[in-house]
């Protein structure tokens, strides 16, 4: 009998990133959540006339737990409203177990993607005057002179 173990039994280092089954069931979970959120109404002052985007669904390993990354339409009161949706995790959690079909449905923890907020940021660092000074030509090389 051989030592060598297969690919396939072989233990994953978390430093490679997601399996291909976390990416497909994180995925499905995405879809299966938006569509609970737009279907169903949740009564929370916080949550009232909110749209909410998930970004992201980020399952652990073993698929009992999913990290869900959102953000509110226009970004604002992103605390708030993730507090909210992870004070009604619970009833998300039961309306997503009837539309997919997996082992189990994992528990669920909303966190704000500040992604979008990060790439703003670096937007106008890109467009303040400091960088466009940087990134301007030199002034004897505007005259366009050719030695």
């Amino acid at each position: 009998m051989s030592t060598r173990r297969s690919a396939r039994h072989t233990r994953r280092d978390n430093s490679q990133g997601p399996s291909q089954r976390q990416l497909r069931v994180g995925e499905m979970l995405r879809h299966a959540l938006a569509e609970v959120l737009r279907e169903n109404e949740i009564r929370d002052a916080d949550l009232e006339g909110v749209s909410v985007t998930i970004t992201q669904v980020k399952p652990s390993p073993d698929m009992r737990y999913a990290t869900i990354y959102c953000e509110p339409l226009g970004g604002q009161n992103g605390k708030e409203i993730v507090a909210a949706l992870n004070r009604h995790k619970g009833f998300l959690r039961g309306e997503m177990g009837k539309m997919i079909s997996t082992k189990f449905t994992p528990d669920l923890r909303f966190v704000e993607d500040e992604s979008f907020a990060e790439a703003e940021k670096i937007e106008n660092i890109l467009k303040s005057e400091r960088v466009s000074r940087d990134l301007a030509p030199p002034e004897d090389e505007e005259d366009g002179d050719e030695s």
